[in-house]
């Protein structure tokens, strides 16, 4: 692997590259790019970049569609930052219950005052809040970091109740037993002293937490750390002068959030920690190398995950190929027309968009599988 970092890469983890895999400082050079916040829109790729690799779980810095019909696989890494996301929501919900903001401001205005400490014991009972013990929390989303927030919800004695149509069988066997699903968004809600969102963002999810969820609730505090369009924004502000929202804790500043009133806005922190960035490098530095070395792929935004583990003394032929009927067949015959023999198969589709792997003993003809109809690009490893 010879990657190519479009920004600053976690010095911790480019120092678990051990050669041959290294990186280089010129594009051309490279197989694969490492990339965290650039935008990568406009960018030119070469012929020989194979793969990139976001260090992070946000791909919008990404021309994902453009590179799959380029056969550039893209990964991301969902789940690497997920502790710092998860403690960063637990002291959101904190710093709306309590108000710390406040008494920080206060002791800041009077860190001149000789009196201050006496001033203090005065002035505190401004800043009084609750607990969050006892309270009750929706978890909409119980992906990694759902679950995570869940369970250290639970933990902390607060009564959870967690919501996910899509909830996958791993996630579901890592919740706590003590956390009450419900069917539907509506009845989670219901009621609830905190909702906090975990949703990924996309067409279908977009503006989900509306005037609908807000009737719902009775001035419960809305945490946001997932994306700041899951919310509409208008029916927030609404719900806001209604008091059935109390506060809105989000990590997404935007000039109408930041004037909103009972609002907690930071500057995007959830994966702001020294661990969650080496955590995230890490592991795309290890898909890529997977990927190049072996042909695998885990965690693509763009392309099906296929993983058939490391390569053997074989040929290992890797297609990425439209997801069209007769694409397999035709593979499969011209690799036979030399008399090889296939040791193993995988194949899967996602969308437009299909990977196979053959395990091959004897000739294959690469330019020959290229020119099959639906073929995007073929690799022999």
């Amino acid at each position: 692997m010879k990657a190519y970092c479009l920004n600053k890469i976690s010095s911790v983890a480019l120092a678990t590259l051990k050669a041959p895999d290294t990186t280089v400082s010129d594009i051309n050079d490279a197989d694969s790019i490492l990339v965290r916040s650039q935008n990568m829109a406009e960018m030119e790729l070469g012929k020989n970049i194979l793969a990139v690799a976001r260090a992070g779980a946000g791909v919008n810095n990404i021309p994902i569609e453009e590179y799959a019909k380029k056969g550039v696989v893209v990964f991301n890494t969902p789940g690497a930052n997920a502790n710092a996301v998860k403690e960063l929501v637990l002291c959101g919900l904190l710093l709306s219950s309590r108000d710390i903001i406040g008494g920080n401001k206060w002791v800041n205005e009077h860190k001149d005052d000789e009196a201050i400490a006496k001033d203090a014991e005065k002035a505190k009972k401004e800043f009084a809040g609750h607990e969050i013990y006892g309270k009750t929390i929706a978890i909409i989303g119980l992906g990694v970091i759902g679950v995570m927030v869940a369970n250290a919800c639970q933990g902390l004695g607060m009564k959870v109740r967690g919501y996910d149509p899509y909830l996958t069988i791993n996630n579901a066997m890592k919740l706590s037993k003590d956390i009450v699903y419900f069917e539907s968004i509506e009845e989670a809600v219901d009621g609830v002293d905190f909702v906090s969102i975990h949703v990924p963002l996309s067409e279908k999810t977009k503006g989900m937490i509306n005037k609908d969820i807000f009737a719902k609730l009775n001035g419960a505090t809305l945490v946001n750390f997932a994306r700041d369009a899951l919310v509409n924004e208008d029916d927030l502000v609404d719900a806001l002068s209604k008091g059935e929202v109390r506060k809105y804790v989000s990590d997404f500043a935007n000039p109408r959030v930041v004037n909103l009133p009972n609002a907690i806005i930071l500057p995007h922190l959830g994966a702001s920690t020294e661990e969650a960035e080496d955590n995230c490098a890490m592991m795309a530095i290890d898909e890529l190398k997977d990927y190049i070395e072996n042909g695998n792929i885990t965690h693509s935004v763009n392309y099906p995950d296929v993983h058939v583990g490391p390569k053997e003394g074989f040929n290992r032929v890797c297609v990425l190929h439209k997801n069209i009927p007769g694409a397999i067949t035709k593979i499969t015959s011209t690799i036979l027309d030399y008399n090889s023999n296939i040791i193993s198969f995988a194949n899967k589709s996602k969308g437009e968009y299909a990977y196979s792997i053959f395990d091959v003993e004897g000739k294959v003809d690469e330019n020959r599988i290229s020119e099959i109809d639906g073929i995007i690009r073929v690799r022999i490893i």
